[in-house]
């Protein structure tokens, strides 16, 4: 899309902002739509779906089956999909395609970021899509969580251009009830290679605010961000922050959320054991610090801050 794409939002803006922790109304709407009678359609929807995706994936010559995997030929794959979709509404396209990409189907993974761009101003977020990708942002697979990213940049009217982060930093230095919104999409749509320099340093100018719900949602760009220059600041906040919120917020960004890598989480590990030798270190706060641990590890050693330092100076990179 152009970089003349509307980026809108509404005073439910700062609600309906996608976060594991969100207690807005498009949250709410998911699960009331997840309960009762309509529980069975939503069901009955993403069988569908998966039906729909395997007929495509067949047509176009796609195991949908297939091991995730990198695409040969994203471009070609790319238009196959698009000359296979182009019957069905934009809406349909996504829900298909975020559902086959939740099961790490390789070419739909790989087709998103270019779909997305036609999709930008014209998506719903429907209970169905919006299910989708509250998965696709917990999958153990950073490609699909980056395909959530795409979509809610599209779904939000974002487009991914420089014009775009530009719009989002005047809404965050000049509109405060945007602000929270608008610094989780500054951290999405840096992740997804525009302007990250610049994001990284509109974030840390808002990490220690005044205002907690600001420094929350800073915590959440960063998280998403992750570039290296977010390590040392989300451990920063992860150890200082006076709002527990905030607190568990940077806990689990650098332990398990948003889109840093593993060997970015690793880094983080010896100033995490360095909190956890610190006496001064409050009780939940320290918790906190051994799950952190373990998440990034796959290591149970327990509450015990010298057990973590021998077996970091065991198994630390070279």
């Amino acid at each position: 899309m152009s970089g003349g794409t509307t980026i809108e939002t509404n005073e439910r803006a700062t609600q309906m902002a996608p976060s594991r922790h969100l207690r807005g109304l498009r949250r709410l709407k998911f699960f009331a739509t997840a309960c009762g009678v309509l529980f069975a359609f939503a069901i009955i929807q993403t069988a569908t779906l998966r039906a729909a995706w395997a007929a495509i994936a067949h047509m176009i010559a796609v195991d949908p089956k297939a091991p995730s995997a990198a695409v040969a030929e994203p471009v070609k794959s790319y238009e196959r999909l698009a000359a296979s979709l182009a019957a069905l509404p934009a809406q349909q396209q996504a829900e298909l395609l975020m559902q086959a990409s939740i099961d790490n189907d390789a070419e739909a993974i790989a087709a998103i970021p270019q779909f997305s761009d036609r999709w930008t101003g014209v998506l719903a977020l429907t209970p169905e899509l919006s299910g989708a990708l509250q998965t696709a942002l917990n999958s153990n697979d950073l490609r699909v969580r980056a395909t959530a990213l795409d979509v809610y940049l599209a779904v939000y009217k974002v487009p991914k251009t420089q014009d775009g982060a530009a719009r989002l930093a005047e809404m965050i230095r000049r509109r405060p009830e945007g602000r929270p919104w608008a610094l989780w999409m500054l951290g999405a749509l840096g992740n997804r290679g525009i302007e990250p320099d610049r994001a990284l340093a509109t974030l840390l100018a808002h990490i220690h605010d005044s205002d907690e719900q600001t420094r929350y949602w800073a915590v959440e760009g960063l998280s998403h961000l992750a570039t290296a220059g977010t390590i040392a600041p989300l451990l920063d906040a992860f150890r200082n922050d006076p709002s527990t919120e905030v607190r568990q917020r940077a806990a689990a960004a650098i332990a398990h959320s948003g889109m840093l890598m593993n060997a970015q989480r690793l880094a983080a590990v010896p100033s995490l054991i360095e909190m956890a030798e610190d006496p001064s270190l409050d009780a939940t706060t320290k918790s906190w610090v051994f799950e952190a641990l373990g998440d990034i590890t796959g290591e149970r050693l327990g509450h015990d801050a010298t057990r973590w330092r021998t077996w970091w100076l065991d198994h630390q990179p070279r």
